[in-house]
């Protein structure tokens, strides 16, 4: 697994147990609602999962926008897919969002180059 996407999902992972540990019960509902609302319903995965990249760019949350490619990533979405939804995002969100879009773009690559591994 390239650095990058390791690092990335070690520390979210890491994180994740911490926060959930805590037994705090919004928390809890939170993570579990987020969890759900991305599951097969009268969307597809790959289209909610789209739907996320584009508001977590939009709101220019590099963790967000990482969690969601990857699992994009995983859905089969190709980086055609990908940039046009980031082309979406880019333009709702207006240039701002353009170092966000570059990192996402390495993101990819990088995720790119684990499957070719």
């Amino acid at each position: 697994m390239s650095n990058q996407v390791k690092e990335f999902n070690e520390y979210r992972s890491k994180m994740n147990e911490k926060l959930l540990a805590d037994n705090n019960k919004i928390v809890k509902r939170i993570f579990n609602l987020d969890t759900n609302a991305y599951a097969e319903g009268a969307l597809d995965v790959k289209t909610k999962e789209l739907l996320g990249l584009v508001a977590s760019t939009v709101l220019r949350c590099d963790d967000c926008i990482k969690y969601h490619l990857e699992t994009s990533h995983k859905e089969g979405i190709t980086k055609e897919e990908m940039m046009e939804a980031m082309g979406i995002a880019t333009l709702v969100g207006g240039t701002i969002v353009i170092p966000h879009l570059r990192r996402a773009y390495e993101f990819w690559e990088a995720l790119e180059e684990e499957k070719e591994k």
